[in-house]
């Protein structure tokens, strides 16, 4: 049984994963991104433990992760992945290992974050038409939605939008072009998206979490105080990013923020994106997006030192109220096949898998089993955060 291969590995006691049942809400989301790993093993990625090849969804399953994130884009001609076919792979896989997944729609053709949100190239003609492409993006996400439950491959969990600080659905030029958010045309897209999952889940045995998601701690609160103002408010869940290299925010900072978003919103809250490298060397030469400069003085960039960083951003969200982290993007290995950027991975040092011992699991690999401090129990601390 994998499990007890990992244990013997890692010389630490593992927690094993239990398969939850699809509307369970676990105490914790444990999760990791995997909308690279099905492009990864096509380009002849193996994933090993030990020395030995495993199933990387099992692996992930087996050492405690509950939750798998993937993305989805509408329609992304540059690549032959992240559409419906290969998230029902993701999907499929994901669940025969008992975990829950969390659907990412990123509303666009390519990668949707904190500084560009693209309007898909299909709808480009009603950008400027609200009703019209309100309609377009509910539309579009209810039949997502169906024809994965046709099929048993309902998520658990589904974002409306994927870091979604600048105006849902417009062009990069608006950064410069527009006076911040029209928040009008932007509720009514949010909630064209979000009325499309509850209908979605009223004709399905699996209710989707709904969640809204921001880059960075320090600009979810003037966010979400303008989503309420505007009339967004049926979700269930904030979404933040965290990567120390682009946040203003120390993790204090950050559970600082968990707590008051925990408190004016009364919505569960994940660390739905982060990341550490395990070390600054290079699989190829595509240049690796977390470098030198993503480093803080304790955690150094070594296995041990990306599995302390884990282990003290997943205390501090447990400790101020948070329910979950996310890793982004275990799985992105380098291998042959390249991307608009080089050949190779941009992330390979900051995976959960050691290209220098073979693709082996790294450390980190294993942060869902730590002994953590839940609030509650007996000798629990107060709300903290790890400091820097």
């Amino acid at each position: 049984m994998l499990i007890r291969s990992l244990a013997a590995v890692s010389g630490a006691a593992l927690l094993a994963a239990t398969p939850i049942e699809a509307q369970t809400v676990p105490r914790f989301y444990f999760g990791a991104d995997l909308s690279y790993v099905n492009e990864m093993e096509d380009c002849g990625a193996v994933y090993r433990v030990g020395g030995q090849a495993y199933d990387p969804y099992a692996i992930f399953a087996e050492t405690g992760h509950n939750l798998v994130r993937v993305r989805i884009w509408n329609d992304a001609e540059w690549t032959d992945y992240s559409d419906l076919d290969d998230v029902r792979e993701t999907i499929r896989r994901a669940k025969a290992e008992g975990m829950q997944v969390l659907l990412d729609f990123h509303y666009s053709d390519d990668w949707a974050d904190g500084d560009k949100q693209i309007v898909p190239k299909a709808w480009r003609p009603i950008r400027d038409d609200v009703p019209a492409l309100s309609q377009a993006l509910y539309d579009y996400t209810l039949e997502t939605l169906r024809a994965l439950d046709a099929e048993g491959l309902m998520p658990e969990m589904v974002q409306v939008g994927n870091e979604t600080n600048p105006e849902m659905m417009g062009e990069l030029d608006w950064k410069e072009t527009r006076d911040g958010i029209n928040w009008p045309r932007n509720a009514a897209l949010l909630n064209a998206g979000i009325r499309a999952v509850r209908e979605a889940a009223a004709g399905s045995a699996i209710k989707p979490r709904i969640m809204l998601h921001i880059a960075q701690p320090e600009n979810t609160e003037p966010w979400f105080a303008a989503a309420q103002e505007h009339g967004v408010t049926d979700y269930d869940l904030i979404g933040v990013s965290y990567y120390r290299k682009w946040s203003t925010n120390d993790l204090a900072g950050l559970g600082a923020t968990i707590q008051r978003l925990n408190v004016a919103y009364d919505k569960d809250v994940v660390v739905v994106e982060t990341s550490y490298p395990f070390t600054n060397e290079g699989a190829d030469t595509s240049p690796n997006l977390l470098g030198p400069d993503t480093l803080l003085p304790q955690y150094p960039a070594t296995q041990e030192g990306q599995l302390k960083y884990m282990t003290d951003i997943t205390q501090t969200v447990i400790a101020n109220g948070g329910t979950g982290v996310v890793y982004w993007e275990p799985a992105w290995v380098s291998t042959r096949c390249s991307t608009r950027w080089g050949r190779g991975s941009n992330w390979e040092n900051a995976t959960f898998f050691d290209w220098r011992e073979g693709n082996d699991l790294t450390m980190a690999g294993h942060w869902p089993a730590a002994s953590y401090r839940w609030p509650g129990d007996a000798g629990a601390t107060a709300p903290t955060a790890m400091a820097e």
